[in-house]
């Protein structure tokens, strides 16, 4: 057998020296998207957008290049000499995925999505500003063809959908997702009820003004702390929280403040954290490869919402942070305990803003959009009718009514700057894996919980790097769960977590 495909002039280098050149033209690309979503004054919006579509087809273009194909296919066989999980035969393997999929999809249209994008983009900024979704209207509307001429590429797909969902969730398909969502739904709308009907917990201690700058600060030096590296990343503010990577070296997060709201920053910052740390922990062996890249949003989401939500929403985590949070704001909450804290910030309310939502409600607020998507894919629902047709869901699920075109189908970005299809569904998942894993790391390190209230991260954070982070895209999400827990992904530990966790704060039988 063997050693190394990387022999001078060898067929594997060849392969990575294009699809290097493809990783580069993208990077330059994220980098002209992380500045529209940042810095970039509005005036350069249809340059901009003109950049992107350049940029867009030619990576398309190299992405498709016949040579590259033969090259992979002359490499298959060769790969079946290597173990599945070697950094040669899982390039090989997701190389040959990413072509089969390009191949499919003409670079004319890429261009004309491109263009298309930026322009929605910024449409619905200026909604959001002026309040309206007519102004946004017949953008999202081209944004639905686009979507269904991007599905009408794989005919070989049961429903519009499932070609979307690959996109971000490979394996996943619609009806399996609906299955999965059911059954969710299902469980968790009586936790809802339950909780809804219990007295409300006090979180007057977060209803007050908070300095942004130390806002900022603070959740700077949290996330230095856990472990994230500025010397190879940064924080900026933009409407969307995002994170972006335009190398293993290059992990860049962006958040948002509100003055009277102390919990948008800090836990808009540690879900990107949780991002960032991810992609900031690939393998750097596989950096400018397909490979330097999490396994899907599902895996991604995961890791975001571990950060987010089971460390940073702990009681252990603010047992050590909450004194140092009161050093910044004394005013304001020097009076409280950190068990007032806790509470506060693990409130269960129905809200209709998906990134406000606290745990027991998040999954209902995507299971939405989720079908919403579909619907409109499906030829079910019209954009003009998608308003209507999301505040009946609203009031269906969670029963409340969004006052406002920015609390409903105008304060999330995703179908305004990407497709309709496939966007919503990896929170969910990443909710679900998310507790999946934590499980595992529990019961592999018990002391886990002990180290928060330390502020030692080593622990989990090591766990993570060698179970997840360092693998990059070498597994799909359903090998990768099934590798690390020994199990397909389920509902099951989540449902353990919410009801253990929030049984106990509301004082219920859950």
């Amino acid at each position: 057998m063997p050693t190394s495909f990387s022999n001078s002039g060898s067929l594997y280098s060849q392969l990575i020296t294009r699809l290097r050149d493809v990783r580069d033209i993208q990077s330059a690309a994220a980098v002209l998207q992380w500045d529209r979503a940042t810095y970039m004054p509005l005036g350069g919006a249809a340059a901009r957008g003109r950049q992107l579509a350049t940029l867009r087809q030619v990576a398309h273009e190299k992405l498709c290049d016949p040579a590259l194909g033969e090259i992979l296919e002359q490499l298959d066989g060769e790969a079946q000499q290597y173990p599945y999980e070697s950094d040669e035969a899982s390039l090989i393997r997701v190389a040959r995925r990413d072509y089969e999929q390009a191949t499919r999809v003409p670079a004319g249209f890429m261009a004309r999505l491109s263009h298309h994008q930026t322009e929605s983009y910024l449409a619905w900024a200026e909604a959001r500003e002026a309040g309206t979704f007519e102004r946004v209207c017949p953008y999202l509307e081209k944004t639905l063809d686009l979507s269904r001429e991007w599905a009408s590429f794989f005919p070989d797909c049961d429903r519009p959908a499932d070609s979307l969902i690959a996109l971000s969730d490979e394996g996943m398909t619609s009806r399996v997702l609906e299955e999965l969502f059911s059954q969710l739904r299902g469980e968790l709308v009586p936790i809802v009820q339950a909780i809804a009907a219990a007295p409300p917990i006090d979180t007057k201690l977060l209803q007050q003004e908070f300095p942004e700058t130390a806002q900022l600060n603070f959740c700077a030096k949290l996330m230095e702390r856990i472990g994230y590296d500025f010397s190879r990343g940064r924080q900026d503010a933009t409407l969307h929280p995002f994170t972006t990577s335009f190398s293993i070296n290059d992990v860049r997060i962006t958040t948002r403040t509100d003055l009277h709201n102390l919990t948008e920053s800090l836990f808009c910052s540690l879900h990107e954290m949780g991002h960032a740390l991810y992609e900031q922990n690939i393998d750097l062996a596989l950096e400018a490869t397909p490979l330097a890249d999490g396994t899907s949003s599902g895996i991604h989401e995961s890791q975001s919402r571990l950060w987010e939500n089971l460390v940073g929403r702990s009681r252990a985590f603010w047992e050590c942070f909450y004194p140092r949070l009161q050093g910044f704001f004394l005013r304001q909450l020097g009076q409280s305990s950190v068990c007032d804290f806790y509470h506060a910030i693990n409130r269960v309310a129905c809200t209709p803003i998906r990134t406000a939502a606290d745990e027991v409600t998040y999954n209902l607020h995507v299971m939405i959009r989720f079908e919403l998507e579909v619907a409109m894919l499906e030829g079910k629902l019209s954009v003009e009718d998608l308003p209507e047709a999301w505040n009946s869901c609203y009031e269906r699920d969670l029963g409340i009514t969004p006052t406002h075109p920015n609390e409903g189908v105008l304060q999330d970005v995703h179908w305004y700057a990407k497709l309709i299809g496939g966007q919503f569904q990896g929170y969910t998942l990443g909710n679900l894996i998310a507790s999946q894993l934590f499980e595992t790391a529990l019961k592999e390190h018990p002391e886990i919980p002990v180290d928060l209230e330390r502020g030692n991260f080593s622990t989990l954070l090591t766990w993570l790097q060698r179970n997840v982070y360092r693998h990059g895209r070498k597994f799909t999400a359903d090998e990768l769960v099934d590798r690390i827990t020994g199990m397909p992904i389920h509902i099951d530990p989540f449902l353990r977590y919410i009801r253990s966790k929030y049984g106990d704060l509301y004082r219920l039988d859950l």
